[in-house]
């Protein structure tokens, strides 16, 4: 007569009651009851005067930041192609100049180096204007995008270096061996899968820069924050800020979802099903 023995698993202890646990449950709890006050607020003040005074100003803000932040990533990402690739290069010259603009740009606060452009360069008005470059530093504006510009543009660049880095040495191997030349071998092979790679870093920078253009209200820029500012000061209603700050949480979360699904469509190759 043949048994079949089943083994019987032990029940899982139970883990103690930390501190720690306590603690984060404590703080989970906390930011729920804070979340659904903060959603009966905005929804007992959607239809305040404060909102419909205001509400168009914080679109045309809305727009000049997206503006600003846009223009900005895209020439910072122009520009960090070749610092990237002066900073892998052989001519130490070159690597140098590349090392001392990321050092410089990546160890400054943003707030200043917008503050050295819009304040700073006024200095060197009379040279300036001897070159015909006067027309695009006495703008707030365009002061602020070359900051912003080249502030991005360091950090992207040490990310595309990074990933470049992070490409396995045999495929400028196998480059070399078909005969193809180092510029195609970088922009045809190298470069697509090092993009593959920064995916992840580069949708924290533009989230990064999108948060930090705010710095640009404090130079006469009316982004969301200088219109916002401009509408506390008139109506010393501090609702003025919890509005900015839910359209800048909703702007970064609908670009971390948007920058998740393309992450997901780009690396959808990468995933090995079972």
């Amino acid at each position: 007569m043949n048994t079949v023995s089943s083994v019987v698993r032990p029940p899982e202890p139970k883990r103690p009651w930390t501190g720690s646990r306590i603690a984060g449950h404590v703080l989970m709890a906390m930011w729920i009851v804070s979340f659904a006050f903060l959603l009966l607020y905005l929804g007992n003040n959607i239809g305040s005067e404060f909102v419909a005074r205001y509400a168009p100003e914080y679109l045309s803000g809305l727009i000049i930041t997206l503006q600003l932040v846009v223009i900005s990533v895209v020439a910072g990402a122009i520009l960090s192609v070749p610092v990237a690739l002066a900073r892998n290069s052989r001519n130490r010259i070159l690597s140098g100049i590349a090392y001392g603009y990321v050092y410089f740009f990546r160890g400054t606060p943003l707030l200043a180096q917008t503050f050295l452009f819009y304040y700073g360069v006024g200095t060197f008005r009379e040279a300036f204007e001897a070159v015909g470059l006067w027309w695009f530093f006495r703008e707030a504006w365009y002061c602020v995008l070359l900051a912003f510009a080249l502030n991005t543009a360091a950090y992207q660049a040490e990310i595309l270096r990074g990933a470049v880095l992070n490409v396995p040495r045999g495929q400028w191997e196998g480059g070399q061996a078909l005969g193809l030349s180092r510029n195609v071998i970088f922009f045809r092979i190298i470069l697509p899968q090092a993009l593959i790679t920064a995916l992840r870093p580069y949708g924290n920078e533009i989230i990064l820069m999108l948060k930090g253009s705010a710095i640009a209200a404090i130079v006469t820029i009316f982004d969301l924050m200088g219109e916002t500012r401009r509408a506390y000061s008139r109506s010393f209603d501090f609702q003025a800020y919890i509005w900015a700050a839910v359209i800048y949480l909703v702007m970064v979360e609908a670009l971390r979802q948007v920058w998740e699904k393309l992450e997901q469509r780009l690396t959808r190759h990468l995933v090995r099903s079972d």
